[in-house]
């Protein structure tokens, strides 16, 4: 199964230390809309979004359709809603009751592990045609 570029969603209490400290580690702004309380910041292959005020806990995230070198559309993914179904399959339910399988506009899914890890696919992209 092919969930999508990977990055680690921080929950911060202060965006702008935040961003400052991940700069000092080497990352640099690539994304997001500080105004709006998130930011993502990318190091070589390491991708991390910044988000204040928006969730409780740390978030494991994975982008179908998305191209981690170039921060993208691929030109073909697996949709999101292929997944859902693959996920359900396997014993594994969405936390917020998942998406409508025949839609086709941008979505995500929120699952929590068995240790309680928060885990967003999200995607961006309508469904591939």
């Amino acid at each position: 199964m092919k969930l999508g570029a990977f990055s680690t969603s921080l929950a911060v209490a202060d965006l702008a230390a935040s961003k400052a400290f991940y700069e000092a580690l080497g990352f640099l702004e690539v994304g997001g809309n500080a105004d709006e309380g998130w930011l993502i910041l990318r190091n070589e292959q390491t991708t991390i979004g910044l988000f204040h005020g928006m969730f409780d806990a740390n978030i494991l995230t994975f982008n179908p359709g998305l191209d981690a070198e170039a921060m993208a559309a691929k030109e073909s993914f697996t949709d999101i809603r292929d997944l859902q179904t693959v996920l359900r399959e396997r014993g594994i339910e969405p936390e917020d009751g998942g998406i409508d399988p025949e839609g086709t506009a941008p979505a995500h899914l929120r699952l929590v592990d068995p240790d309680g890890n928060h885990i967003l696919l999200d995607q961006f992209f309508p469904r591939p045609a």
